[in-house]
C-alpha cells in the first residue's frame, strides 16, 4: 500500500511547546536549512518523495531552500505563515495569515499549493471554519485533524479514520490504529519518538491491513539534537526533548519497511 510522508517545514524556535514569540524568531539560531537537507539525503537514499508543508515565514526567510525541495520532485504545501494555531484566531486572522504564506510560496515554487496542514492541527470542533477559507483559496486537501480525543490543544474523537470529503475538501487526517476500541497515534512526531519502534511499527501495519494508508509526518527539528535548548515544564521538555537523537535511524527504518509517496499521489491529484 501507498502511504504518505509529510515533512512540517518549520525551525525549532517554531515549536508551539517553547512559546516564542514571532517578533523573537529572528534572534533565534536558524538550523532548519542544514536540518531539512539532512531529511532530504535521506529521502533520497531511499528514493522517497514526500510532501513538504512549508511555513511562509521558513520560505520568505530561506526561498532557495525551497526551490531546492520543489527541484528534487517533492510536493509542496502550506503549513500557515506565522504558525499561530487556528484556535487562537479568528476566521479573517486566518485567511490573511493563510493568503500570505501563499502568496510567498506562490511566487517561489512553480506547481501550484493544493495541500494544507495547521500548525498543531489546530482544526477542530471549533475551527472546522477553517476548511471552507481553505476551499475559497483553492486547496484540494487538509491534512490538519487528528482523529484522538484525549489531547488537551488538538483532536476530533469522531471524525473518520478513512481519508473522506468535508465539502469540498478531501480531509487526509493523521493516522492511528484502533486497538479495542481506543485510537492510537502512529502517524509521527512526538508519538515516533516516544513509542518503541516496534510499537510503531505494529500499529502502521495494522492501518494497512485495515486499507487505510499511513499519514505519517516529521519535523526537521526532530532530527536535530543539537539544536538549542529552552527550559522547559518536564513534560513539555521530554515531549520535546526525547529521542531527539534516534529520530533519523528510526526513518531509515520506516523507509524500509513501508512505501511512502507524497499524499498527492495518494489521492491521485
Amino acid at each position: 500500500m501507498k502511504n504518505a510522508i509529510s515533512i512540517d517545514l518549520e525551525d525549532w524556535f517554531c515549536a508551539y511547546n517553547l512559546k516564542i514569540d514571532i517578533k523573537d524568531w529572528d534572534k533565534q539560531e536558524l538550523r532548519v536549512v542544514q536540518n531539512a537537507r539532512y531529511l532530504l539525503s535521506i529521502l533520497k537514499k531511499y528514493n522517497t518523495k514526500a510532501t513538504f508543508f512549508v511555513l511562509g515565514w521558513i520560505a520568505e526567510k530561506v526561498p532557495d531552500l525551497i526551490v531546492e525541495i520543489e527541484a528534487a520532485g517533492h510536493e509542496i504545501a502550506a503549513h500557515g505563515y506565522s504558525h499561530t494555531l487556528i484556535t487562537k484566531m479568528t476566521p479573517k486572522e486566518f485567511e490573511d495569515d493563510l493568503v500570505k504564506a501563499l502568496t510567498i510560496i506562490n511566487s517561489i515554487v512553480k506547481s501550484p499549493v493544493i495541500g494544507f496542514r495547521a500548525p498543531s492541527f489546530s482544526i477542530t470542533k471549533k475551527t472546522i471554519w477553517a476548511l471552507d477559507i481553505l476551499t475559497k483559496n483553492n486547496f484540494k486537501y487538509d491534512s490538519s485533524i487528528f482523529p484522538i480525543g484525549f489531547h488537551p490543544d488538538y483532536g476530533m474523537q469522531d471524525i473518520p479514520l478513512m481519508i473522506h470529503k468535508i465539502g469540498q475538501i478531501s480531509e487526509v487526517s493523521m493516522s492511528v490504529a484502533e486497538i479495542f476500541g481506543k485510537r492510537v497515534p502512529c502517524s509521527g512526531g512526538g508519538y515516533f519518538r516516544l513509542f518503541p519502534y516496534a510499537v510503531i511499527k505494529y500499529l502502521m501495519k495494522k492501518c494497512n491491513k485495515q486499507g487505510r494508508p499511513i499519514i505519517f509526518y516529521v519535523h526537521p527539528w526532530e532530527v536535530d539534537p543539537g539544536q538549542p535548548k529552552i527550559k522547559l515544564s518536564l513534560t513539555k521538555s521530554f515531549r520535546h526533548y526525547h529521542n531527539l537523537g534516534k529520530t533519523a535511524q528510526r526513518l531509515e527504518k520506516l523507509l524500509t519497511d513501508f512505501e511512502f509517496v507524497p499524499i498527492r499521489e495518494v489521492l491521485n491529484l
